[in-house]
């Protein structure tokens, strides 16, 4: 019931960054978003999601994990509440940031009281393993909801969904968790705004270059902004007593390479996600609902890799699965790259999507496990809050550099097909065209595919580096193998 308790949190806080995804034609349509702000529905979210982790996993180990695993569902709650109730872009935008503060304690905490309730050996073993297929897993179940609620109802129940399901988290915690030691500290807040603003700065730079071009003055200005201060963020974590993000746990090579792998993951699977959407609903044509059923095997395999993985870590160690899922994941993104106006899903988004998934499902599983492998109870949040990070803040940085490559595919490709355009249209396309700027039908259809195409050969890009990572820098060394059997290894570093 504990297990219970914490991963439908987890499912919660993952669903989310998925859920609105399915949403996101109506969301567009109904508060005026364009094509590229419109991932900021997205990233309002995830960064503030990724760039607090640190701080909410700290606020664990200091308050007390249960505590603040309740406070982190009901303000997720509150602010889901609000997101379902805005009534233009900023309402939405600031809702979504607020739910990404809500999971950034929650999250980190659950992640914290798996590793504090459950045996270290097979039983951990099993606890991570549904954890870990609930975080990949997530993603896939978020869209098919997704498409239920904007299908039946409308794209506000998205988020209204997450009350009452945040609600009866939020009452059963208290009779099925036991609340863990605190351990004193203090909380590094300027660590937690330096790092979280200079990643904003980054992905808005990414994101205005897209929009305006890489010479655009903002644009510039955001990126050097935001080197100024997270070299700031680097500097007050060396001088800190108590960082939000310690340093020496990236002393140990097998944990630094999994925060590495995790980042570049984590950029394909919110690219998949983000662009696939767009893909099987705008040329497709497939409703909400059929979108979210599309994306359903994605969760079912996902589950059998974790499950392979799961079962193969103690004799094989993570080293294996982290290679083979990478170059997996690599290959279906690959093989997405080949779609057209032309494609169908059976035989241009299907197969991929699956070879995609199974490889996620060993990777989570793998680099969940490596990266509290060998870390100290008291530091045990810290160290799932980093990994949570690296997810969420590879997500929306990966997703910003995959939105640029978008637009400038797109735009290159608007030139292409604006003569075209202007050639075939008839009287109600070209009135249709200069009362939107956007091309429709089939000129509009051959513009997305292309952006689309570009973002898939960058994100294969990203599982193919996460791949070169694991070969290279990570090693399995015994005592990481007996502890995965349940045998007792060296204290933690």
């Amino acid at each position: 019931m504990a297990l219970l308790v914490i991963a439908s949190c987890q499912l919660m806080v993952v669903l989310d960054i998925t859920i609105v995804n399915i949403a996101l034609p109506d969301i567009q349509r109904s508060l005026d978003f364009s094509t590229t702000s419109l991932a900021w529905v997205v990233n309002a979210y995830t960064l503030t999601f990724g760039g607090l982790l640190l701080l909410g996993g700290r606020t664990g180990d200091i308050l007390g994990r249960r505590r603040m695993f309740v406070f982190g569902v009901l303000l997720f709650v509150l602010a889901s509440l609000l997101g379902g109730l805005a009534q233009n872009e900023a309402q939405l935008l600031a809702a979504r940031a607020l739910q990404g503060v809500g999971g950034a304690i929650a999250s980190p905490t659950a992640l914290s009281l798996v590793s504090t309730t459950f045996r270290e050996g097979p039983e951990r073993n099993r606890a991570f393993g549904v954890f870990a297929a609930v975080s990949a897993g997530g993603g896939a179940i978020g869209l098919l909801a997704g498409g239920i609620l904007v299908e039946w109802l409308n794209w506000r129940w998205v988020l209204f969904v997450n009350v009452p399901i945040g609600l009866l988290i939020a009452l059963a915690t208290p009779r099925w968790i036991k609340e863990s030691e605190r351990h004193p500290g203090s909380f590094d807040i300027t660590g937690a705004l330096t790092s979280t603003v200079g990643m904003v700065l980054l992905v808005y730079g990414f994101i205005r270059a897209a929009q305006e071009g890489w010479r655009d003055a903002l644009t510039l200005a955001s990126f050097a902004a935001a080197v100024v201060i997270l070299t700031g963020f680097i500097l007050v974590e060396r001088r800190s007593r108590q960082p939000i993000t310690p340093l020496h746990m990236f002393a140990d090579r097998n944990r630094a390479g999994t925060y590495g792998i995790m980042l570049c993951l984590a950029a394909a699977i919110f690219g998949m996600f983000f662009f696939l959407t767009l893909f099987t609903q705008n040329v497709l044509d497939f409703s909400p609902l059929a979108t979210g059923f599309a994306f359903l095997p994605v969760s079912a395999v996902i589950a059998i890799g974790a499950g392979l993985a799961s079962k193969f870590l103690p004799r094989y160690g993570p080293k294996p699965f982290m290679v083979v899922g990478a170059i997996l994941a690599a290959a279906g993104l690959a093989w997405l790259t080949l779609t057209d106006v032309h494609s169908t899903y059976a035989g241009s988004v299907l197969g991929p999507i699956l070879v995609f998934s199974l490889g996620m499902g060993m990777e989570f599983v793998s680099l969940t496990l490596m990266a509290l492998s060998n870390v100290s109870t008291e530091e045990t949040g810290a160290a799932s809050g980093l990994l949570n990070a690296t997810q969420q803040v590879g997500g929306s940085l990966g997703l910003s550099i995959l939105v640029t490559m978008f637009g400038t595919a797109s735009t290159n490709e608007f030139e292409k097909q604006l003569p075209l355009f202007q050639s075939q249209a008839t009287p109600a396309e070209r009135l249709q065209f200069e009362r939107t700027g956007q091309l429709p039908g089939r000129w509009g259809d051959e513009v997305l595919t292309a952006g689309v195409s570009a973002a898939f050969v960058m994100a294969a890009i990203f599982t193919l580096v996460a791949a070169l990572i694991a070969v290279v820098v990570i090693q399995v060394r015994p005592s990481d193998l007996e502890r995965l059997k349940g045998g007792t290894g060296p204290g933690p570093v």
